[in-house]
């Protein structure tokens, strides 16, 4: 029964960051896409960026949620190392759609940048969580 409770936990806090990613996308979609170029963006600029903006996220959910949701130190790690790579992959997914149905899309929409936003905020959530 623990196991059921910490896999749904699990899913629970990955679904929770997709559903912030998303908010996020249509943010910057709406705050970039008057003043940006297409090409006219650095890729280092973007990482360091989608790393604040996802530790920002991160902080400001621990003051909604500031409880951890996995309460293992094993399934914190797992959840730490796992999250980010399903969120970038949903990123990454979420772009080919958009692509197939010619619309527009940001670089959050890459495996790359979905990812460093996803572990830079659960590195938040793991390091300043309860």
């Amino acid at each position: 029964m623990e196991i059921l409770a910490e896999l749904l936990v699990f899913l629970f806090e990955l679904f929770g960051e997709a559903a912030l990613q998303v908010l996020v996308e249509l943010g910057a979609r709406s705050l970039v896409a008057p003043f940006k170029r297409e090409g006219t963006v650095h890729p280092g600029y973007s990482a360091v960026g989608y790393v604040i903006f996802g530790a920002l996220m991160g902080g400001l959910s621990l003051l909604v949620f500031p409880d951890l949701f996995v309460k293992s130190k094993v399934g914190r790690v797992a959840n730490l190392v796992l999250t980010p790579v399903l969120s970038g992959a949903a990123m990454a997914g979420l772009r080919m759609l958009r692509e197939r149905r010619g619309k527009a899309t940001i670089l959050l929409d890459r495996f790359a940048y979905g990812f460093l936003f996803a572990l830079a905020m659960g590195g938040v959530r793991f390091a300043f969580g309860h």
